[in-house]
């Protein structure tokens, strides 16, 4: 998992060169109160015991106590990047900062922990697992409560498999078929209008094949005419399902896509 990630070497030497002291930073006692607690101390452990492996691995600079006090109050003193702060709490929904530092200070200062590196990951893990199915279920309610609302509307067309269309222009070309490769623009959202992917806002449109898209295209580019422009309302079956896309799509999502059909693209001999 991404927070398992190694540290550089060159990152870790050019923390210990800041000037703090070498005393240990005291963190005071931890209680771990709840779920949210018990994932941070443990994201935070498994990170401290990554950074002692990283620096004690074949090859590696020899390190002491001494300097892994001097990281562990570095990192008392700056906490969490921003980018490491965002990530935790995409995968994880909610994560304590000061519980995840104690437990950082307090392996790398004391080496003490409620958890093992033995069970740690698996602990990490099934977290990681209800939680993602808990936000899957949620999300899939959320999709299917939006298309049913949406559906109403009368400019609104839905397709027995559930995809729901609404033409924005109307083209007059030639209609795809699954061997043929287009070219199109396109503006994909969430339902809460969080933009994840756009052709629009880059500026450049993309070639693809009709049949190597998510199911909820390839249903709406054989309907289409060159020169159409297609809002799509897409269910999560028709889109990336449980599986979603890296940090952009979480599990279950409805989407929504402005398409624009702009030619078909003449077969290669």
């Amino acid at each position: 998992m991404m927070y398992m990630k190694k540290i550089s070497l060159s990152v870790i030497i050019g923390i210990l060169l800041l000037s703090v002291s070498c005393h240990s930073p005291k963190t005071g006692s931890v209680k771990l109160k709840n779920s949210v607690d018990s994932i941070s101390y443990a994201l935070g452990y498994s990170y401290a015991v990554a950074v002692k492996e990283n620096m004690f691995g074949k090859g590696r600079m020899p390190f002491d106590s001494v300097d892994f006090k001097l990281l562990a109050k570095a990192i008392t003193k700056y906490g969490l990047s921003e980018q490491a702060r965002e990530l935790l709490n995409s995968q994880f929904r909610e994560i304590n900062e000061v519980i995840y530092t104690k437990a950082i200070i307090n392996e790398l200062s004391n080496g003490k922990s409620p958890f093992t590196k033995e069970n740690v990951n698996m602990y990490i893990n099934g977290e990681y697992e209800r939680i993602k199915n808990e936000i899957a279920t949620e999300n899939l309610e959320k999709g299917l409560k939006f298309l049913e609302e949406n559906g109403l509307r009368s400019e609104v067309t839905t397709l027995e498999s559930g995809l729901q269309y609404e033409i924005l222009v109307k083209g007059e070309g030639e209609i795809p078929t699954s061997e043929d490769e287009v070219m199109v623009h396109y503006h994909g959202t969430l339902i809460d209008g969080t933009v994840f992917e756009s052709t629009v806002e880059s500026g450049e449109p993309v070639k693809l094949l009709t049949t190597g898209v998510i199911k909820g295209w390839i249903e709406a580019l054989q309907l289409m005419p060159v020169g159409s422009k297609w809002k799509l309302y897409v269910p999560a079956d028709l889109a990336y399902g449980q599986r979603g896309k890296g940090r952009a799509v979480g599990p279950n999502e409805a989407l929504i896509f402005e398409i624009e059909l702009l030619e078909i693209l003449e077969k290669k001999q």
